[in-house]
């Protein structure tokens, strides 16, 4: 049997904060513990009933969300999942709210939010979830680190990878990761060198985000971190992040590896997608390639990464003690794909020895 989780929503769309509630009653062990439309009422609200999850809008009266969510933290971490506008401006502010310790960010339109919480209940039901695990997962200790930062890890040595069959070709680095995955990568992508590996990500999120958090990452590296456009070369010193709404996948084009974007339906209920990634990265890199799945709900990426080791490939998980959702990583375990677990701050030193 699952635990209750108790949810309170702070939105002051009244359309929101009913339709909502009933999709989230609808779902089993789900309460909803309140519903109010904005953080002054919500902070009387948690004073008495302090909930398991909180569902925050951005822009509201009296408070916007992100200072509410920073209060949150100061006094007592909470799981938050950020249900945001989806505007440049939302964007970047949706961005800060992850590296202060949201956990997940729903996109929701300007307009018809009645018909978009009865399409996409699923997935944000789905956010809940995973937010009120990465919540259970947080200890007394870990309270400073907040939902989604990196534990620090005991070891001090990162034994090198194994020596795979010989090839002639350029090294690539594919990374997956979801719920949890922005905070991960902005420990693992400002610790790789410049000139290093070139590097293709995909990090589930809505369209108009990953161009801000391309943007976010770039200003935190020594390598560029780009948002990956069609044609896009794959060449060392650079990251292309995946653009959200749309699939990427690696191809070889003029002997080199190039990136192709592209519509499609999605995978996994997921687009981008990182086993489209992941199955592309093993048939046009084979051994040459290094396949990293990290944080992130449900199983998008493991049968991907399951393909790239048969295909040759070194594939990295990241472990379960420093994941804020483990759930993409332990499906690649479960299916075998995985050589090796490692801590979210070692998964640099693996990429760094894979150049």
């Amino acid at each position: 049997m699952s635990e209750r989780i108790g949810v309170l929503i702070v939105d002051d769309s009244a359309v929101v904060r009913q339709v909502l509630s009933a999709r989230l009653l609808q779902s089993p062990g789900i309460e909803v513990v309140g519903a109010v439309q904005d953080p002054i009422f919500a902070m009387d609200h948690m004073n008495k009933n302090w909930p398991d999850v909180v569902v925050l809008d951005l822009e509201m009266p009296r408070m916007d969300g992100l200072t509410f969510l920073k209060k949150i933290m100061a006094v007592r971490p909470t799981p938050v999942v950020i249900c945001s506008t989806l505007t440049q401006r939302n964007a970047d502010i949706s961005l800060e709210a992850l590296a202060a310790g949201a956990v997940a960010v729903i996109a929701k339109p300007e307009t018809g939010l009645k018909r978009f919480i009865e399409d996409d209940s699923a997935d944000i039901t789905a956010a809940v979830r995973a937010a009120a695990a990465a919540g259970r997962r947080r200890t007394a200790k870990a309270v400073p680190a907040m939902a989604g930062a990196a534990l620090p890890s005991r070891a001090t040595t990162v034994p090198a990878a194994p020596v795979r069959a010989a090839t002639n070709q350029e090294r690539l680095v594919a990374i997956g990761t979801s719920t949890g995955g922005t905070q991960a990568l902005e420990k693992v992508l400002p610790a790789l060198p410049p000139g290093g590996t070139g590097v293709v990500v995909v990090q589930h999120m809505p369209e108009k985000f990953t161009a801000a958090f391309a943007a976010r990452l770039d200003s935190m590296c020594r390598v560029r971190v780009l948002e990956a456009r069609d044609g896009d070369p794959v060449v060392p010193g650079h990251v292309l992040i995946a653009p959200g709404g749309r699939h990427l996948e690696v191809v070889m084009r003029d002997n080199r590896y190039r990136v192709r974007v592209f519509d499609g339906p999605p995978v996994n209920r997921h687009r981008p997608s990182v086993d489209v990634l992941f199955r592309s990265v093993a048939k046009v890199a084979g051994p040459a390639a290094l396949g990293v799945i990290m944080t992130g709900m449900g199983d998008d990426g493991a049968r991907g990464l399951l393909e790239m080791h048969k295909a040759g490939a070194y594939t990295v998980a990241q472990d379960e003690a420093t994941c804020v959702v483990h759930g993409m990583p332990r499906e690649a375990v479960a299916l075998g794909a995985v050589d090796r677990e490692t801590p979210l701050l070692q998964i640099a030193e693996v990429i760094n020895q894979h150049g």
